[in-house]
């Protein structure tokens, strides 16, 4: 596709900023036509955690325990476990639509309107809310009625509060029994309908600046709040609106002490106050900023500071509260004490409040803004980045207020283009109403999933992030006696600055070459749009986890593409590197290089992003069969969704070589790619033997991907020879099919006849490509057929999704865990299938399932924390998970024009090329060969696998 032609969501992709250039202004106070909706005083379901049968126990017990060791090793240096199931965390059905920009640090809200689940720091997640941070409405009639509530029900954490001059004392009298709330991600809306004055219906609309194709205010750190306020009475209504905020980032650092907060007024009426948060554990610091719109009509004043619980000196939070009911502003309010900083042990907060008088019949609105800037990204390895909305606002951390104050003059254009990418698709009436409401709702991920995106610059210069490398800053130009007879002590800072910055550039550029920084890729003329991260899941801490991107990624190309094509070149540029430094494995303790050349890594790493790749270490994944294929796969597709052939060129390289390190794995010579025996693809506790549906049909239509790939950029000796591959290749994988589906795998296993949902893997990205179909039509329309009526209806009718792996009884696949689970990301991949293959019905009806379960009020409490998998037994697994934004492959199926399908007969090649190139590949395969695996198990281990696979036949 080339630049300004249209994507299948009818958003003109191009270089510039916004996408929609006139701007129809959005009412604030009517909801988008259809939304995900609950009432206030909605209990909701509890999701309940996955248990294992013996059978699994026993299989998973060496594992468990190794990584039981694994979490206590990683605790004694001060870091989290990639994954802890040992950990106790808050768990609750009330999650709603997050706040902020991509890849700024994540503050969750709830629909009950708590802000929760805090997610500012790398690996660090605060899920409780901070009960403090609260909307409240005072309502003051000319006949004497007045009335005063937290327009958030009164939650069980706060009948904890003993603390009589906390919140506790204010008046918590929302019920929220007529009051509803609406999400469709970035927006939200709460409707308080009569409560707590049953003549005002209140209007909070909430909102990111999230836009598709939007590279600048994508990633800004803000939201914002407007108010519309609707006097139906008779009587005029004195309403004052309370915005409190705690100087808290969730967690403890609340209480560490030296937190201060300032007031500030800027121009355009704007008022706020900046929250100074001094974190503590030696995380960056993070300034808040609260404020609000003065006009004609609306008055503002501030409380700057407030103290929630603790010794600190000051007005009291119950004092706060009396004060504002009592006068409806703080302009009696003395300043005294207001930037004293919080004591140890103490906790502060600040207030911003708006006042208006509001004639019967008739509308008020009063607009809100919350900013916070953090610019320092920080990893567990120490190296610091800077967020991408610097290049916008600076580094320095004092934006806060400017962010906060741009934000309440833009909101409205920011509205106008969200509105415009979403009506077309709420107005299609091809589509159950479910489905766009959650299509849309999936996509909190990309803010709330752990998100960074920094300005793609190399690591912030420090002394840690050079660990143990001689440098000196001496310069032979300057003497040390122009540095003391400088006469200005900041011109010494600036030339000592330079000195570093100098000096680290020359010592970080051999780091950044041996390093994933795809930035190295870059073509003349491109543009940085910076390095982008997101968390495969909350619970399972690994960043651009690869195997689960090659769903997701669907999200990223049809929205973002800059982003996506940002991602392939870290992976582009990880496929190039090798690290032979130990890592051990917790399936069996071996210890193996933590990645070598050609192998793409199963993520971009965690503790040291880009630079320390695979914090995964269940397996060794360099003996993985789907990472390569998938990386090959989306890259080719990538290159079809943006037509950028800079791109195709720069990576084609890695391509190459990721082909040629697949073909060790063709033990027989017969073009086919074989399974190890283990769980060596994303299913990582069910083991595949010999060819596979699932990894063998990626590798073929990878093989057809490279083919055409090298078609993009000229290479036609590579073209023709990737033809003749995926020729042999496919005709190897038909041998799988056994005249309905595809056999899970070729070993005749008991369990090798299971019915795979996912065994057309290779197929949906080959035909979502324009590839020609690497199975037969009516092949295709028999498998997911038999995937339908089996998977997916003889599981809860077809409400939960579509099981793993169903044996041809009709019965789940209790092989192991994961043939038994349903998963919400692989179910909207099989939807997105059928829909190629034109089953258009079932389609929706499959992917309704994940509705059913996750998104529907009588589900299972999933709501913006899709889980990777939830089992027969309603039991989840892996809350907030990266895999469900697959649901935007549904929207490619749907909306992309069909493409023309490659012709299927090529120009017969000669013998004799094909010989020749077949000799260079196998000389570059034969170099990227792994060693053979050393048989140093021990006996009980030995003993222990045999037991397990005797089990499991």
């Amino acid at each position: 596709m080339c630049e300004g032609e249209k994507l299948g969501n009818d958003v003109v992709e191009g270089d510039e900023e916004h996408s929609h250039s006139s701007t129809v202004l959005v009412d604030p106070e009517l909801p988008a036509s259809l939304t995900w909706q609950r009432n206030l005083n909605n209990k909701g379901n509890a999701p309940v955690s996955f248990s294992l049968s013996l059978k699994e126990i026993i299989h998973l017990a060496p594992i468990g325990y190794r990584l039981w060791r694994h979490v206590q090793e990683e605790s004694a240096k001060g870091r989290g476990a990639l994954i802890n199931p040992f950990m106790k965390r808050v768990i609750t059905s009330s999650h709603g639509v997050p706040l902020g920009g991509i890849g700024v640090g994540s503050i969750g809200r709830s629909f009950k309107g708590e802000f929760q689940r805090w997610y500012l720091f790398p690996c660090i997640c605060e899920d409780k809310p901070v009960l403090a941070n609260q909307f409240s409405v005072f309502v003051s009639r000319s006949n004497g009625q007045k009335y005063s509530t937290v327009l958030s029900p009164k939650s069980s954490e706060l009948l904890k509060e003993k603390d009589i001059s906390g919140i506790g004392s204010w008046d918590w009298n929302m019920i929220g029994k007529n009051s509803k709330y609406h999400a469709l991600f970035p927006r939200a809306w709460t409707v308080y309908e009569g409560e707590p004055d049953p003549s005002l219906r209140i209007v909070c609309r909430q909102i990111s600046p999230i836009i598709p194709h939007n590279y600048k205010e994508s990633s800004f750190p803000v939201s914002v709040f407007t108010f519309t306020l609707n006097n139906s009475g008779n009587t005029s209504a004195d309403v004052t609106l309370l915005f409190t905020w705690a100087n808290s980032v969730g967690g403890l650092s609340e209480f560490s002490g030296q937190h201060s907060n300032s007031t500030i007024i800027m121009k355009d009426g704007v008022h706020g106050i900046l929250l100074n948060h001094k974190t503590a554990n030696g995380l960056p610091p993070v300034t808040f900023a609260i404020a609000a719109e003065e006009t004609e009509d609306v008055h503002l004043s501030e409380c700057p500071r407030f103290v929630i619980s603790g010794n600190s000196k000051g007005i009291t939070a119950k004092e706060m509260w009396s004060e504002i009911k009592e006068h409806g502003s703080f302009d009696r309010l003395s300043s005294a004490e207001a930037s004293a900083p919080s004591e140890p042990g103490s906790s502060i907060g600040a207030a911003i409040s708006a006042s208006v008088t509001i004639p019967p019949d008739s509308v008020r609105t009063v607009t809100f803004s919350l900013a916070w800037d953090c610019p320092e990204v920080k990893f567990p390895s120490g190296k610091t980045f800077y967020r991408r909305y610097t290049k916008f606002y600076g580094i320095h951390g004092d934006a806060a207020a400017d962010i906060a104050h741009d934000a309440i003059l833009e909101h409205r254009k920011w509205e106008s283009q969200i509105d415009a990418w979403q009506r077309p698709i709420l107005e299609d009436k091809r589509f159950p109403e479910w489905y766009p409401i959650t299509l849309f709702n999936e996509l909190y991920f990309l803010n709330s999933g752990g998100t960074v995106w920094t300005d793609g610059s190399p690591p912030v210069p420090s002394l840690i992030s050079i660990g143990g490398r001689k440098f000196s800053l001496d310069r032979p130009s300057l003497g040390l006696s122009s540095v003391v007879d400088a006469s200005n002590q900041n011109d010494t800072a600036i030339d000592i600055l330079e000195r570093m910055t100098s000096v680290f550039e020359q010592i970080h550029t051999p780091m950044a070459s041996n390093s994933a920084l795809g930035t190295n890729l870059l073509q003349k003329g491109e543009e940085n749009i910076g390095q982008f991260l997101y968390l495969e899941g909350v619970e399972y801490q690994m960043y651009n986890t690869y195997d689960v991107h090659f769903y997701s990624s669907f999200a990223l190309v049809m929205l973002f593409p800059k982003l996506e094509l940002s991602v392939q070149r870290d992976f582009a540029a990880a496929v190039m590197m090798h690290d032979p430094s130990k890592m051990k494995l917790l399936n069996d303790g071996q210890w193996v290089p933590r990645k070598v050349l050609g192998a793409v890594p199963h993520d971009i790493g965690i503790n040291d992003p880009w630079f320390e790749v695979n914090a995964y270490n269940l397996y060794n994944t360099d003996r993985w069969k789907d990472l390569n294929p998938k990386f090959v796969l989306q890259i080719y597709r990538d290159v079809v969704a943006t037509g950028d052939k800079k791109f195709a060129q720069a990576v084609w390289p890695s391509v190459y070589v990721a082909m040629a390190y697949m073909d060790q794995f063709d033990k027989d010579g017969d073009g086919m790619i074989e399974n190890e025996g283990f769980p060596d693809q994303t299913y990582d506790t069910w083991s595949v033997f010999g060819v596979s549906a699932y990894s063998g049909g990626l590798w073929v239509a990878a093989l057809q991907a490279a083919s055409a790939l090298a078609h993009v950029v000229g290479d036609e000796d590579c073209e023709e020879y990737f033809w003749h591959k995926f020729q042999k290749a496919k005709a190897v994988y038909q041998k799988l099919w056994n005249g309905s589906y595809f056999n899970y795998d070729s070993s005749g296993r008991s369990s090798s006849k299971s019915i795979q949902a996912d065994q057309l893997a290779g197929q949906w990205y080959a035909r979502a490509c324009g590839l020609s179909p690497i199975v037969d039509e009516d092949k295709a329309r028999s498998a997911l057929e038999k995937i339908f009526n089996y998977n997916v209806l003889k599981v809860k009718e077809g409400r939960h999704g579509a099981v793993n792996g169903m044996l041809p009884d009709g019965k789940v696949d209790l092989t192991t865990m994961q043939s038994r689970e349903i998963w919400s990301g692989v179910t909207y991949a099989l939807a997105a299938t059928m829909i190629q293959e034109d089953m258009i019905d079932a389609g929706f009806k499959t992917a309704s399932g994940n509705y059913e379960a996750a998104w529907s009020e009588d589900g299972l409490g999933y709501s913006f924390q899709t889980p990777e998998a939830w089992n027969t037994n309603d039991e989840y697994r892996s809350l907030a998970y990266m895999r469900p934004l697959a649901i935007w492959a549904m929207q490619w199926a749907l909306t992309r024009p069909k493409l023309p399908e490659q012709a299927e007969m090529k120009p017969e090649t000669k013998d004799i090329s094909l010989l020749k190139h077949h000799g260079g590949f196998s000389r570059v395969a034969s170099l990227l060969k792994l060693p053979e695996e050393k048989g140093s198990r021990g006996i009980l281990q030995v003993l222990y696998d045999y037991t397990c696979k005797r089990m499991l036949m």
